[in-house]
């Protein structure tokens, strides 16, 4: 609509030139419509490439971009649009100029739960790319992209740039394997970061700062159960304010440059502490030191004393939302093997408690009630969860699956066979996708 949008626009494109604005497009929009098929991507792209290519030429009229785009809002807008579909799409068409523009620009899917982009083997990805490189390209960038959707853009465009020169290079090599094996190596780098990004931006987008914080403390808290809440704290809000920072940036090298930082601070603080963390990081490169620190198993659980409840006066005064994580703290330092899943659901309800209780008539009543609820549910819940997680860590799978399948026998007696099978497969699912360290938050919250 308004003529910065075309400036930046063209000014992209002129500064991209034609080919890397089109692969910048196909990420963008592959991130932003994480479930449209390749497609759709493709339709959108080629409308966008061919406005920019048509109205950022030299001497095209100045109207000529805002007609464009008002067509390609249209199109969106008509039955059998070719673009992603999204469910927002009718409540943007039903506005009119500018307002529906940036409406539908504004649409995005919800990430992907699980990346589902699986490498082939060498072989396979020299076939097809011998076959017909340009779509060899093109589809790779829409699946990679929509599958770490979450990762900032720079880190994407970083990653399949390097992923395709290596293809394009060693394909064509005498010694395909070994040229594999050394970019692969080279690629490591930038291959863990994305991943990494990914992990840590759909956790942020999905907790917000706050829980992402506290996501990030109890994390660590199981893994070094013996750190005081004061060494790990300020390192858990220092992981959340880089993903603020860094996962909507379009900086070159944000989230790799801060998030070393804050792997060198992670490593300084707790290394003289703990042996695994001191082994973490002894690497020269401090990518891998944090994909080392963040895929350690949670520690076994030491004797400590039952965890310090917060008083009612402490709960509703002003630092109350940290003296609620404090103890929620404390409950992941003695439950180690319960994953984020879990800890997250007694965060938003005990943030639920503070914000009704703290603002009702007569506070104490309605904390003291809670408390008694939350006291006779809370127990169960943390040795279920650690029971399930905890053997899942321990055992190999056909073990852990035995040993479950014993259990809920013993404790569903009149349960039939197919009941029981599909329990114990339903369980076992669970453990698999959400009692590791990486799990997925939105899915995992909705399957507890």
């Amino acid at each position: 609509g308004k003529a910065y949008v075309r400036d930046k626009v063209c000014q992209e494109f002129k500064t991209l030139g034609k080919e890397d604005f089109r692969t910048l497009t196909i990420i963008a929009n592959s991130r932003k419509f994480s479930n449209a098929t390749f497609e759709e991507i493709s339709h959108l792209v080629a409308e966008i490439v061919s406005l920019a290519e048509t109205c950022c030429a030299d001497g095209a009229d100045p109207s000529c971009y805002d007609a464009g785009s008002s067509a390609l809002s249209a199109k969106s807008c008509s039955k059998g649009s070719p673009f992603p579909a999204h469910p927002g799409i009718a409540g943007c068409c039903a506005q009119e100029g500018l307002e529906q523009k940036l409406c539908l620009a504004a649409l995005r899917h919800p990430p992907q739960q699980l990346p589902r982009y699986l490498q082939p083997s060498n072989e396979e990805l020299c076939q097809v790319f011998k076959k017909d490189p340009k779509d060899f390209a093109d589809r790779f960038l829409h699946e990679y992209a929509s599958s770490y959707s979450q990762a900032p853009l720079p880190v994407l465009l970083g990653s399949t740039r390097t992923f395709l020169s290596m293809v394009s290079t060693c394909c064509i090599s005498p010694a395909p394997t070994a040229c594999f094996l050394k970019e692969k190596l080279e690629r490591k780098t930038l291959s863990l970061l994305t991943l990494m990004s990914n992990r840590v931006c759909s956790r942020f987008t999905a907790y917000g700062k706050d829980k992402v914080t506290f996501s990030y403390l109890t994390s660590l808290a199981q893994k070094m159960p013996d750190a005081s809440f004061e060494d790990l704290f300020p390192l858990a809000e220092d992981a959340a304010e880089v993903f603020s920072q860094c996962c909507d940036s379009v900086a070159e090298d944000c989230m790799h440059k801060k998030l070393s930082e804050h792997t060198a601070k992670a490593c300084s603080a707790l290394s003289a502490q703990d042996k695994r963390f001191a082994d973490c990081c002894k690497g020269k490169d401090l990518m891998q030191n944090y994909f080392c620190i963040m895929a350690l198993p949670p520690a076994p659980a030491p004797k400590l004393p039952e965890a310090q409840k917060p008083t009612n006066q402490q709960l509703c005064g002003e630092e109350g939302a940290r003296h609620a994580m404090r103890y929620l703290f404390e409950l992941a330092q003695r439950h180690t093997s319960v994953p984020d899943a879990f800890l997250g659901k007694i965060y938003d309800a005990a943030e639920k408690v503070r914000v009704d209780c703290c603002s009702a008539k007569d506070t104490s009543a309605c904390l003291d009630g809670k408390r008694q609820r939350m006291g006779e549910e809370l127990t169960p819940f943390l040795e279920k969860a650690n029971q399930l997680c905890g053997q899942y860590t321990e055992l190999n799978f056909l073990d852990f699956k035995k040993r479950l399948r014993d259990r809920l026998t013993q404790t569903m007696l009149k349960a039939s066979p197919e009941l029981l099978e599909q329990l114990v497969e339903q369980q076992a699912d669970f453990a698999s996708t959400c009692c590791g360290p990486n799990s997925p938050p939105l899915y995992c919250a909705s399957k507890v």
